[in-house]
């Protein structure tokens, strides 16, 4: 018999090397029998909906656990002890989510793979982070990524911007005119008060976008949102990136707001009135996701994004509901 250990080295390898449809239902098929057995939160929740876990053969018979659960509770391998802890943006009072790692090495594999899976080598690129409102903060999974993409990227013209409008777009028009290939990764507010304040016509530029207002701005529709940033920079398209503290894997939107999975990452849609059942594509409803690099913590997660899934596997984010408790037993008081 293998060991937890050892079981555990042989899903992270074959994670990110899933290829198929068949690949991926397989892996994660194991990745639920090995949560159930070794993450108590989990197999509690799995318990408390009288699940049959010998039957689970399909990807649409997997529980989900919904993500409020991680505000409320330490999800890890019972063996594991954390290694960093990502925690969420919030107002003042607000309880925010809590995201206990214990393998930083399988986060970094995540987001490099799934980066260079859309988009080719970080080496290519000039890395420019415009993050204020989580540069403010600690714990924050986004500044993780962006802090050790800006050092694959290997430029000198690398790096953070707070609020230093002026140096941010005198450096992208070096960049412009040294026809350098340069990522701006921005939350939507300050990209929204540099493209309202300040004006260049970058074409090749990639603009991805990160988040919300965050309380900063009025929240704008997506549309009225990146016609400001494609008139403000002279860009075609605005990229975005879907990913959150819950989440090891991010998603990715080349424009019009239509994101793709990486090989190793699946967004199924729920019934809002029956949150156990799923959906048939071009309906929306609430955003499960699988994302299998949350091997030590749980791989299947209710958001509380509403969304729309295609026939080709890509979704679209329509919005956010709250109170989306799934019907069932009530873990609060474990």
């Amino acid at each position: 018999m293998l060991s937890t250990q050892s079981e555990y080295q042989i899903l992270k390898d074959s994670i990110f090397n899933i290829q198929t449809e068949a690949d991926f239902k397989k892996t994660a098929i194991r990745v639920f029998y090995f949560q159930y057995e070794h993450i108590p939160l989990y197999k509690k929740w799995v318990d408390c909906l009288h699940t049959d876990i010998a039957k689970i053969k399909e990807l649409h018979q997997i529980p989900f656990l919904p993500i409020r659960f991680f505000k409320e509770h330490k999800i890890l391998r019972i063996d594991q002890k954390e290694e960093i802890i990502f925690s969420s943006s919030g107002t003042t009072g607000m309880e925010r989510s809590s995201h206990y790692v214990s393998d930083i090495g399988l986060y970094r594999t995540s987001y490099i793979q799934s980066f260079e899976y859309f988009y080719g080598p970080i080496s290519d690129y000039v890395v420019l982070a415009l993050l204020p409102s989580y540069m403010e903060r600690k714990g924050s999974s986004l500044i993780y990524m962006a802090e050790d993409l800006i050092k694959i990227s290997k430029h000198q013209e690398s790096g953070f911007y707070l609020d230093e409008y002026k140096e941010l777009i005198k450096m992208l028009n070096k960049l412009k005119l040294e026809g350098k290939k340069v990522l701006l990764l921005g939350v939507s507010f300050a990209l929204l008060d540099l493209a309202e304040n300040f004006k260049i016509d970058f074409p090749e530029l990639i603009i991805m976008e990160t988040g919300g207002m965050k309380g900063r701005r009025k929240e704008l529709i997506r549309e009225e949102l990146h016609h400001i940033y494609r008139k403000g920079f002279g860009v075609q398209n605005i990229h975005s990136e879907y990913g959150m503290t819950e989440l090891l894997s991010q998603a990715y939107s080349s424009g019009n707001g239509v994101f793709n999975t990486p090989p190793w990452m699946k967004v199924l849609i729920r019934d809002t009135n029956d949150p156990l059942s799923l959906l048939e594509n071009k309906r929306s409803g609430g955003v499960n996701v699988i994302d299998l690099a949350n091997l030590n913590s749980c791989a299947f997660v209710a958001t509380q994004d509403v969304g729309k899934r295609f026939t080709n596997g890509s979704f679209e984010i329509l919005g956010r509901f709250d109170n989306s408790d799934i019907r069932g037993c009530n873990l609060l008081v474990i």
